[in-house]
């Protein structure tokens, strides 16, 4: 299985680099930063953004085929190419394209914090996920790949996380079915499944980072299996946006409890010094506390030693929280400080 941190992952990359840097190649680069510099000459648009990168990749793919340098290439020394050509220009433009609109920053937050509130009573009955299926290190196993997506810049990178999630799954299924003589019915059992790691893995802008790979990653490889992952990890999105009592098998008032108990939980332990001084009277009184008090940092001054396994947790889910709101906010912040010269300059320091 493939990783984006893996070596087979990066010679593209580097060999498309070193090509770049011959003298031979003076005309292809000009192209490459004359694109690039195009993109401070207009505003933001995620979907004609996308337009320009996919019409620029099959000019370049043109170029590069009928270029000196790569005279008798196979159409495999092309594709490296190619993928090295989309790793550098979508790591160049990335804070221009990725997660742009105030809109998408919004649906990523009301994701996370949908999630959040999920993972607090969710089970894989409540999918229909039967026991036979249940495997908790390859459950496991799935959501670290899932929780990577975020780290790198390039469509193809993300896409390999995306990928190695389902890769997981998949084989999961696989070997099931195998060792137990079981025919399984594909989607059936894959969607579910992958509905149930994407909330345990609560993946940082997976609206944005969606997005980032449907719109930048070369439209040629967004085909068979990988289409297919990608488009149920859309569904899995789309499912818990609108999730409700009937999609996870609960009684309307059953899942309206859970949803307001895990919102209660979740704003005691963001307003509670610690866990041991019991929560607020009422989630009124709990919320007049966050508004008057403001942020609360209820184990700044704990021993790691004295914590227990929940207040353990809740700290974790208050590390998420400030980290999500923090990197929106630091790119909010940066989108609104970059000029045109910085970007300019940034293309010509390249």
């Amino acid at each position: 299985m493939e990783s984006p941190t893996s070596t087979a992952s990066r010679p593209d990359f580097y060999d498309f680099l070193d090509r770049m840097r011959r003298p031979a190649a003076a005309d292809l680069f000009r192209s490459i930063k004359s694109f690039l510099v195009s993109f401070s000459f207009h505003a933001p648009n995620a979907e004609e953004d996308g337009c320009k990168v996919q019409a620029f990749f099959t000019e370049m793919e043109s170029a590069i085929r009928d270029h000196p340098l790569w005279a008798n290439a196979t159409n495999q020394e092309i594709d490296h190419a190619l993928e090295g050509l989309e790793k550098y220009v979508m790591t160049k433009l990335f804070d221009r394209t990725f997660g742009t609109s105030t809109e998408d920053a919004v649906t990523d937050m009301e994701i996370s914090e949908k999630i959040g509130l999920l993972q607090q009573f969710v089970k894989p009955h409540h999918l229909d996920i039967p026991k036979i299926l249940h495997n908790e290190a390859s459950w496991l196993l799935a959501v670290k790949e899932l929780q990577k997506v975020n780290s790198f810049k390039a469509p193809r990178e993300k896409l390999l996380c995306i990928m190695s999630c389902c890769q997981v799954i998949n084989n999961l299924l696989l070997n099931i079915s195998m060792s137990n003589d079981r025919t399984l019915s594909g989607a059936d059992e894959f969607l579910p499944i992958l509905i149930y790691i994407t909330i345990k893995a609560n993946p940082p802008q997976l609206h944005s980072n969606l997005k980032f790979v449907q719109l930048f990653r070369r439209e040629t490889k967004l085909i068979s299996e990988v289409e297919y992952y990608l488009t149920n990890l859309i569904s899995a999105k789309m499912f818990i946006i609108d999730v409700n009592a009937s999609s996870l098998s609960m009684e309307g008032s059953e899942f309206q409890k859970h949803m307001e108990s895990a919102r209660l939980a979740t704003q005691v332990s963001v307003a509670s010094p610690s866990s041991s001084q019991g929560p607020p009277t009422s989630a009124r009184a709990n919320q007049e506390e966050i508004d008057m008090a403001g942020p609360r940092f209820p184990f700044m001054d704990s021993e790691t030693e004295s914590l227990n396994p929940r207040e353990v947790k809740q700290m974790h889910d208050l590390y998420r929280q400030v980290v999500t709101r923090y990197t929106l906010l630091s790119k909010a912040l940066r989108k609104l400080s970059i000029d045109e010269d910085q970007l300019i300059n940034s293309v010509h320091d390249s």
